[in-house]
């Protein structure tokens, strides 16, 4: 969209007075909140309006946006102001009034920044990340900006395959971006007299970057990648994510929102990083190493955000929290500190064999909330091979402690079309959510309530699944129409995902840079919010796939080969392909491995991250210390004989 003239601040504020009154939920774009930062343009260096591109309500619930606001404002001489997607009715008005994309703190509109910071956690936000650009007044193509225009920088863990999205963004942070993120306003300060071509160059060389102008893309006859080449000398041929050695301060700050968001509560990361290795789960592979935060400074932000915002409930964040080393200590002196205060505490990601009885007991008062286990599957068999092992007993046995403690409601969730799965493994959800339903009402009787959620797997980027094909869609919904029939029966509550939207999901999470071209059809044609069950246009997808001449079963219902090139073969997470190799075939013999906390298997983070390793604190990372060659001949003992 290009926009007649240009628009001040003032008048854009004119112009949101007499529409806000026709829009639902106006507080989506007033700003104006609890703890907003708005800072003199005239007295700060450099620009950055950081977007999530979905609704208010979304966004104003995701960490990872939060954390760069807060680290970009505690700059002096940087600026950090927020912009989400405006809902259908404000889009509307938008281009009818001929009013650009325009931050929250101070209506700026965002061809004014300096950068453009977009997260991209998942997929489906694609289309509104191409829609955003053009209610922002930006030509949706890379190539199409010079240095004019904002940089456009995307992170997120949609982004570690960057290739469906590769002509769209100038910059792609691979990793985290904590660091990262001020290495690249650094570089483009200091180029700020240069050519966008000559300020990429630059930003190239700084680790974690991909620019993907850079990178040409062949491909064999049968469409899979032949190589991915750099083009320019400052492009390495991998690019390594970047991460921070120990994580930086807990955001304190929160903005608290006008409306009500998907999440009222504060996060506070505890723990980075999964040592636990599920087949299946992309984040536990990304993340790696496992960093901790120590509990006098989670208490310590605890307090600050109690003092600053008003909220609630604190959750407690990570990928697996009850594999938190200092879980129990740190519930204790929560309870202690705490507990008068009427706080309410979430861990939201609990593990079935690392949730104690004393770890229950400090949790508190049950009959608030639910308690969520995540089995994903139902038999031992399945779970050896997702490498998710626990036993029928220790799941029966978790579940009947949790119950004892006066908790009424367990949620249980499920993946089906797993690797090697048959309809047994599938039927044997139906029989373990009511073995744990019989387990609650020998203490609730009838108030004892089992809700059970069932996703459809999706093979992921950098997992060992990556080279396994989706189930096919007639077999997940007989699967699906099966689980409906059985569990008509009270105090058991299934709800699913929509197996569609799941398969649209896996085309995207593991396409190539071809995908583009269907990304941006797709979007022209009238598709975004597509995370949205009542916007999603799978039609649109579909057309637009065909005119592109592709597939969709060669994204999602292909086994690959193990030598195959893949799309995001330049993308290094520091987990090696042998690794992920070795751990596929161990899935297929249904062997696991053990907590690589016990037992390191070697995955590719040491020797790849020796470096950081080495300069940080043994005990802040699960990985063991490293030490240089001359050290390792000090230590070992001389004998004499």
């Amino acid at each position: 969209m290009h926009y007649k003239v240009p628009m001040t601040p003032q008048q854009i504020e004119a112009q949101l007075e007499r529409l806000l009154s026709r829009v639902a939920k106006p507080g989506r774009y007033t700003g104006g909140e609890l703890n907003q930062v708005v800072k003199d343009w005239n007295e700060v260096g450099y620009r950055v309006a950081m977007a999530f591109p979905d609704i208010y309500d979304i966004g104003m619930s995701n960490l990872g946006w939060m954390i760069h606001y807060d680290i970009i404002n505690k700059h002096r001489n940087l600026l950090a102001e927020r912009v989400f997607c405006p809902w259908d009715d404000m889009e509307a008005s938008m281009r009818e009034q001929d009013i650009p994309l325009f931050s929250l703190e101070t209506k700026h509109p965002i061809r004014d920044f300096d950068m453009l910071a977009m997260t991209l956690p998942y997929e489906q936000l694609f289309t509104n990340a191409l829609n955003l650009l053009d209610l922002a007044g930006l030509p949706v193509r890379a190539l199409d900006r010079d240095a004019s225009y904002p940089l456009v920088v995307a992170g997120g863990h949609a982004c570690y395959n960057p290739e469906p999205m590769a002509p769209f963004i100038d910059v792609f942070v691979i990793g985290e971006g904590e660091e990262v993120l001020l290495e690249i306003i650094g570089t483009m300060r200091a180029a700020a007299h240069l050519d966008r071509e000559t300020q990429l160059r630059h930003v190239a060389q700084i680790g974690g970057c991909y620019v993907p102008r850079f990178y040409d893309v062949a491909y064999h006859n049968d469409g899979t990648v032949a190589a991915i080449t750099p083009t320019v000398p400052e492009a390495p041929p991998k690019v390594l994510k970047a991460i921070v050695p120990v994580l930086p301060p807990p955001v304190t700050d929160f903005i608290v929102p006008f409306i009500e968001t998907v999440h009222n509560r504060a996060p506070i990361e505890i723990m980075r990083g999964c040592t636990r290795g599920c087949r299946f789960c992309h984040a536990g592979m990304v993340t790696r190493p496992v960093r901790e935060r120590p509990v006098e400074e989670v208490l310590a932000a605890m307090e600050a955000i109690l003092a600053k915002t008003g909220y609630e409930e604190i959750a407690l964040m990570s990928l697996s929290s009850s594999d938190y080393t200092h879980v129990l200590e740190l519930t204790r002196r929560i309870g202690e500190r705490f507990g008068e205060r009427g706080l309410n505490i979430s861990l939201p990601s609990l593990r079935i064999e690392t949730v104690s009885t004393q770890l229950m007991d400090n949790l508190g008062d049950g009959r608030r909330s639910g308690f969520t286990l995540a089995p994903e599957a139902a038999t031992e068999k399945m779970r050896n091979v997702i490498n998710k092992y626990v036993t029928h007993e220790e799941l029966l046995d978790t579940a009947r402690e949790i119950y004892r403690r006066d908790w009424r409601t367990i949620k249980l969730y499920f993946m089906i079309g797993h690797p090697q799965e048959e309809m047994s493994d599938v039927a044997a959800i139906v029989d373990l959510s009511r073995q744990v339903l019989a387990e609650g009402r020998r203490f609730h009787n009838n108030k004892a309530a089992v809700n059970v959620g069932v996703s459809t797997f999706i093979p992921k980027p950098h997992t060992p699944f990556q080279w396994e094909p989706m189930g096919e869609l007639d077999d997940i919904r007989d699967k699906l129409r099966y689980l409906a029939r059985e569990f008509k029966q009270p105090g058991l509550k299934l709800r699913w995902n929509d197996p569609d939207e799941s398969v649209f999901e896996g085309i995207l999470t593991r396409g190539d840079r071809r995908l583009a071209e269907v990304v941006e059809r797709a979007w022209r044609k009238g598709a975004k919010f597509d995370a949205w069950y009542d916007h999603f246009r799978q039609d649109a997808w579909y057309e637009a796939m065909a005119e592109e001449g592709l597939d969709p079963a060669f994204y999602t219902h292909r086994r690959r080969p193990i030598d195959e090139v893949f799309p995001w073969e330049h993308i290094d997470v520091a987990v090696t392909r042998r690794f992920l190799t070795g751990d596929y075939l161990m899935s297929q013999r249904h062997e696991t491995r053990v907590d690589c906390r016990h037992q390191c298997f070697a995955c590719g983070i040491l020797p790849k991250l020796k470096d950081l390793r080495r300069e940080t604190p043994p005990e802040a990372w699960e990985c063991p210390p490293v030490t240089r060659v001359e050290e390792r001949k000090r230590s070992i003992p001389l004998v004499v004989r």
